[in-house]
């Protein structure tokens, strides 16, 4: 499979430059979540243990940067549900790990940043999204087929819920609200299993659905 470099089309780089582009990278996405996306990019490097002159050479602007962020997570997200896919994980068991997975790689904070600082229709982000998208489609189509997810269900509706479960409450630490956020979401994925006990209003909402409701309300 080829890496993140020769699929965004970004230049080879020798193998320090590439931990430090990395580490940059992480630290930008953990500061991203729990700063907000202005967040200075010296703090960033301090973060990551490099200089900021080592940031500057890797990105131009916090738009590059961020825009790297966004496609790691992407990146990885999809990695591992393609994974899963190949393998003889169950399709409920693989969403799963998805489902908790967007919550380890805090995807909901990611949004209001991606509406800010990236341009949806930008070809490498489609790309990163379908890719994604098609994975975790995929893993409910599994699921369903195995008859271990409710019909009524799509992929949008798991992960608006779960970004709700994720949002931290009013006031309460950090520490507290991870150690209660997986027990949630797996509460909550445990009513997805079959039978449904309810008919739930309206029709399923995929990840195109959702996609397209951020962009729209990005432009009001």
């Amino acid at each position: 499979m080829a890496d993140l470099a020769t699929r965004t089309g970004a230049p080879r780089l020798r193998a320090d430059a590439t931990r430090n582009r990395e580490r940059i990278v992480a630290a930008a996405q953990e500061a991203f979540v729990e700063v907000g996306a202005d967040v200075p990019l010296d703090e960033i490097a301090r973060r990551a243990g490099v200089g900021n002159a080592t940031l500057y050479r890797h990105f131009a602007d916090r738009q590059e940067l961020s825009r790297s962020v966004v496609l790691s997570v992407f990146d990885t997200m999809a990695t591992e549900a393609e994974a899963m896919l190949a393998g003889a994980v169950e399709g409920f068991d693989a969403l799963e790990q998805v489902v908790h997975g967007t919550v380890d790689w805090n995807v909901g904070a990611l949004c209001p940043m991606l509406a800010e600082w990236m341009d949806p229709g930008e070809p490498a982000l489609l790309a990163a999204q379908d890719r994604l998208d098609t994975a975790v489609e995929a893993i409910i189509e599994k699921a369903r087929a195995e008859g271990s997810l409710r019909p009524d269900v799509g992929a949008g509706d798991i992960l608006t819920v779960a970004a709700q479960i994720a949002r931290p409450l009013p006031g309460a630490p950090p520490a507290d609200h991870d150690k209660y956020v997986h027990r949630s979401l797996q509460l909550f994925l445990d009513g997805l299993h079959t039978p449904g006990r309810s008919v739930l209003p309206g029709r399923p909402t995929t990840l195109k659905d959702l996609r397209r409701d951020c962009v729209e309300h990005s432009e009001r």
